[in-house]
Order: C-alpha cells, then sequence, then structure tokens
C-alpha cells in the first residue's frame, strides 16, 4: 500500500490540540509505520498594527488538518477516534487522498521553488496612507498589486496632478 496524504476536519480553533493529539496517539498506538506526518497549513500575512509591520502566521484551511499516511482500517481508526476529529473529507465510505498536485499546492511546495510572500489585506481601488519612506503621509487610490514583488502602484495627488507611486506592502496602511 503506498502511503497518500489525506485531509481530515476539525472542530474550528482546535487545529494545533488535533494535530498533537493525533501526533501523540500514532506514538502510544505504535502507527508510525502508516501515519507519517500531520500537518495544520500556514501562511505568513503582513499586518499593520499601530504603523508597525508584523509577520503573523495564519491558517490556511481553518477548520482541517493535513495528514501524510498508508490506509488501513487500523490508521483509518486512529485518526477518526482522535479527540476533536470530526471526520475524514470526501464522500463515501472510505475517505479520497488528495492528488499530488493538490497537495502541491497546498504545502507551498511548488516546482519554482520560490519562497511566496507575505498575502496583504489590501485590493485595487482602496484608499490608502503611506505609513513611511520619503512619501509618508500621502494618500492615495491602490492601482495594481504586485504580489510577486510585495510591491504596491497607488496614484497620489502631488504638486496639483495625479502621480503613480510604488511602494512595499509595508510602507501603507488602510485610511481610517
Amino acid at each position: 500500500m503506498e502511503k497518500n496524504w489525506y485531509v481530515i476536519h476539525t472542530y474550528s480553533g482546535y487545529e494545533n490540540k488535533v494535530k498533537a493529539n493525533l501526533e501523540k496517539r500514532v506514538e502510544s498506538m505504535n502507527m508510525e509505520d502508516k501515519i507519517f506526518r500531520v500537518i495544520v497549513p500556514m501562511e505568513e500575512e503582513l499586518e499593520v498594527k499601530d504603523g508597525k509591520k508584523k509577520l503573523v502566521k495564519k491558517k490556511v484551511f481553518p477548520g482541517y488538518v493535513m495528514v501524510e499516511m498508508i490506509m488501513t482500517d487500523d490508521s483509518w481508526y486512529v485518526v477518526r477516534n482522535t479527540p476533536g476529529v470530526t471526520g475524514f473529507v470526501g464522500s463515501g465510505a472510505r475517505p479520497i487522498p488528495l492528488l499530488e498536485h493538490e497537495v502541491h499546492m497546498i504545502l507551498g511546495s511548488d516546482l519554482s521553488g520560490v519562497p511566496e510572500l507575505p498575502k496583504i489585506n489590501l485590493s485595487v481601488g482602496q484608499e490608502v496612507t503611506v505609513r513611511e519612506g520619503p512619501f509618508e503621509g500621502f494618500s492615495g487610490r491602490i492601482e495594481e498589486i504586485f504580489q510577486d514583488r510585495g510591491k504596491v502602484r497607488l496614484t497620489v495627488s502631488m504638486f496639483g496632478r495625479e502621480t503613480p507611486l510604488e511602494v512595499d506592502f509595508g510602507q501603507v496602511a488602510e485610511m481610517e
């Protein structure tokens, strides 16, 4: 039998507790040869609070945990009966494993090898204020977001004309 990735549904907010409980159960029930890795998919997001930039980790799929395992009756029983687990994701009697490209997409193991930049909570058309740098204090509207470079292009009014400006994610903040 081959090992595959499966997704289990948990009570929301209990993902890390389920991960810890499942890892303890795997060890105590000698299932290391059938259940290999338990992961709560996380991503880093740039958050600006009180004018300070901070990278925070957020759950990509709240209420879900990924498990790499060989599906047998024993391993299925161990995972299903872990406290906080409400069941496997999938229809029918047996859970359906994730496809390889889904695993790569979720775990961020894409073939490019380029680390992903943090995501931001800004959108095109939103009014923002430049919080730092040579244009500190200017306000403008976001015209474009360059997620791959970690920058935004906004239009600000400078010397009576609309001027495009490109700044880092951390240099702008939502207008209050």
